[in-house]
């Protein structure tokens, strides 16, 4: 039996410079009262497009540090509490996304209401579009993020602009859209290959690679625009791309790598896009038997080759290409703390490590290994 779970979302708006009209109008949506969450790094941002079209604003709140951790998700619900916030407008990428959707969860525990959530992503890994968040817990004998999945906090609108780009620094974009990769890879986990995340997640993957794969080396998006080597419509495409990945999060379960990124970001502090730059490849070879034909519903192999092997080729250079990091090692992190990664996605996350197969626990190992 398939089943398409939908979610409360009542509105996703996207075009070129339409950001500042469609912050005026957020009101139409719901979004009274708004306290606008965001991080320092976007001043500019939000200075110029958000707060002079935001109606009746409470204030500003920037502490929020990557990967949700606890305790400024506790600062973020004061500051709504003290400020009378009826609504969060949240601007940036997946960990304001993901703090804005705590903020509302811990708000209706302590009031018995929710914070409607207005989301402009400033990257592409598409946290807007779903009602999963991470908090990473701070007073344990070691971090761990933990996942919740709560639909009510899913955002209200979202708004989609190439504007939310422009300046989003260069590793942090192009790595968030391999994130994008990774929603639409493992969320042919559950699913079969007719389910309407199968058709979407190909048509995305297919835009992220046709404009990725032209993608200039080094230099920035204003200048790669400034120089004619990238649109406007691009990172347009870049986003309806990331929509289109993660286009029914309530009908799927996400997979190893995942996973594996939640340990290496939430417990060892790597940034949490560059976690799938470093482990989707590699999972999707690993785990090519379990999803078995499934990944054909994603990419169209030629020739000989599987194509779960040819999907991770193709995304594997297109890590590399990118000059994006594809090893554990590129980060400060000491070998031996592989070992600890393994014993918390054993203990955590046991089926998505048995997609492993036979032997799953050795070959985790092995697989942690190969990554380092």
């Amino acid at each position: 039996m398939n089943q398409l779970n939908c979610l409360p979302q009542d509105s996703v708006i996207w075009g070129a410079n339409i950001l500042a009209d469609t912050v005026a109008r957020l009101g139409d949506h719901g979004i009274a009262h708004p306290i606008t969450f965001t991080v320092e790094a976007l001043d500019h941002l939000n200075r110029t497009y958000l707060q002079p079209h935001i109606q009746q604003g409470v204030g500003i709140f920037t502490n929020l540090p990557a990967h949700v951790p606890d305790v400024a998700v506790q600062e973020g619900l004061a500051a709504c509490i003290r400020l009378e916030a009826n609504s969060i407008i949240a601007l940036g990428g997946g960990s304001v996304l993901d703090a804005a959707k705590a903020v509302s969860y811990l708000h209706f525990q302590q009031t018995g209401r929710y914070l409607p959530i207005a989301a402009l992503p400033t990257t592409l890994s598409g946290s807007e579009f779903s009602h999963y968040f991470g908090i990473t817990e701070t007073h344990g004998p070691e971090k761990f993020k933990r996942s919740y999945a709560i639909r009510e906090t899913v955002p209200k609108v979202v708004v989609i602009d190439p504007i939310l780009l422009l300046d989003t620094p260069r590793p942090l974009l192009l790595s968030s859209a391999i994130k994008g990769m990774d929603h639409a890879v493992e969320g042919m986990r559950l699913v079969g290959t007719d389910h309407p995340h199968a058709v979407m997640a190909a048509s995305g993957l297919q835009r992220f690679f046709t404009v990725l794969e032209k993608w200039p080396k080094e230099i920035d998006t204003r200048r790669a625009i400034a120089n004619g080597l990238v649109t406007t419509d691009d990172l347009l495409q870049l986003q309806l791309a990331a929509w289109q990945c993660y286009f029914s999060p309530a009908s799927v379960i996400y997979g190893l790598s995942h996973r594996i990124g939640h340990i290496l970001g939430g417990t060892f502090g790597l940034p949490h896009s560059a976690t799938s730059c470093i482990t989707l490849a590699p999972v999707i070879r690993a785990c090519a038997e379990y999803y078995g034909a499934k990944f054909d519903a994603l990419f169209e192999p030629k020739g000989n080759e599987s194509a779960a092997e040819q999907l991770a080729s193709r995304i594997a250079n297109l890590v590399t290409t990118l000059g994006l990091p594809n090893r554990i090692s590129s980060f400060d992190v000491d070998k031996s703390q592989l070992a600890k990664v393994a014993g918390l996605l054993k203990s955590n996350y046991p089926k998505e490590v048995d997609d492993l197969g036979n032997n799953a626990s050795a070959k985790l190992d092995m697989l942690l290994e190969s990554l380092w």
